[in-house]
């Protein structure tokens, strides 16, 4: 199929780095904002006031019409996993059967336990769900700084399609059909930069940062095989990688949240942490599948006010011995 013409929901920072990324690849790109003020800004600076100092690509042209995304051969849902659901169901009656929908949120509905593409599948009947994940910030992808992602779609002609369209020489979509190894990959990973993010806080140290990002991963792959993720995806850029960049980069927004939360503060209410609303649906989730996973159970607690951080990183370190 041809994608020429690609519509990016949402103007944040992501939306906007996708924006720049969709355009430099020799798209045509739309970018919707909710918010007047937002469209008019973008329109006269071509800056976005989420990403000071970087320029919108000239192929990118800014409006508010969300009638503007029925134009798409494609369309990118850049909005907070929490309100995707609002998102895509605005998009209703704006988007033609068979045109692809590719989430760019990493999380898990609270209350539905509903990931990300099925809530597209739900709301958009006819619509082909996607979703886009990996290692990677707005600020790097926006300036055209080597980034590598995954792009996953059930449809493999379809998932080829979309990362040709996207992909450029700095920024590489690998695409696959495993959609819920890539969707667990990313909403989890976010848990756990909240969990390393608290152990620096704390002043743990080195080797209780590596021991927490490793047994959290080992958490995140028990899980994913559990929903019948392969293993080839949770290694790979969408699981591996997104947990080693967010859990050792202030530039993380749950990494730093994590930090926050360890020492004491209250976290920026400014900045978004995904894995603060995932981390209750994960653990959730998991009790439901049966799935053995303390760190994540651990966070949901503490965010929930259920254990103080003193008290989950004790627990932890008192459960029994155990083979690896």
């Amino acid at each position: 199929m041809s994608i020429q013409r690609i519509t990016v929901i949402g103007a944040g920072a992501w939306g906007t780095a996708l924006a720049n990324a969709s355009a430099r690849a020799g798209r045509d790109v739309t970018l919707w904002a909710r918010d007047a003020a937002t469209v008019v800004e973008l329109v006269a600076t071509r800056e976005s006031p989420r990403l000071p100092g970087i320029k919108l690509d000239e192929r990118v042209a800014a409006t508010g019409a969300i009638a503007d995304a029925a134009h798409a051969d494609a369309v990118l849902l850049v909005v907070p996993a929490q309100e995707l659901r609002t998102a895509a169901t605005a998009l209703s009656g704006h988007v033609g059967k068979g045109v692809p929908i590719v989430a760019c949120a990493k999380g898990i509905e609270r209350g539905t336990h509903t990931f990300m593409t099925d809530i597209i599948a739900e709301t958009l009947p006819g619509v082909v769900p996607a979703i886009l994940s990996g290692p990677s910030f707005a600020s790097d992808v926006a300036r055209g700084l080597p980034t590598a992602v995954t792009l996953a779609c059930a449809d493999e002609a379809i998932a080829t399609a979309l990362a040709t369209a996207l992909g450029s020489p700095t920024f590489r979509p690998y695409h696959t059909t495993d959609v819920r190894g890539v969707e667990i990959g990313g909403a989890a990973k976010n848990v756990f930069a909240i969990a390393a993010g608290i152990v620096h806080g704390r002043k743990l140290g080195a080797s209780a940062t590596a021991a927490m990002v490793t047994r959290g991963f080992a958490e995140l792959a028990r899980f994913g095989r559990a929903l019948g993720a392969r293993s080839e995806t949770l290694t790979g850029l969408s699981g591996l990688g997104d947990v080693v960049l967010s859990c050792s980069s202030a530039q993380s927004r749950n990494f730093s949240f994590g930090i926050a939360l360890g020492e004491g503060n209250v976290a920026p209410a400014d900045k978004l942490a995904e894995g603060a609303f995932t981390a209750r649906a994960l653990a959730e989730l998991a009790a439901e599948k049966d799935v053995e996973m303390p760190i994540a159970a651990a966070v949901a607690a503490v965010l929930d006010g259920k254990l103080s951080v003193d008290r989950a990183i004790e627990g932890l370190l008192t459960r029994p011995f155990k083979a690896e």
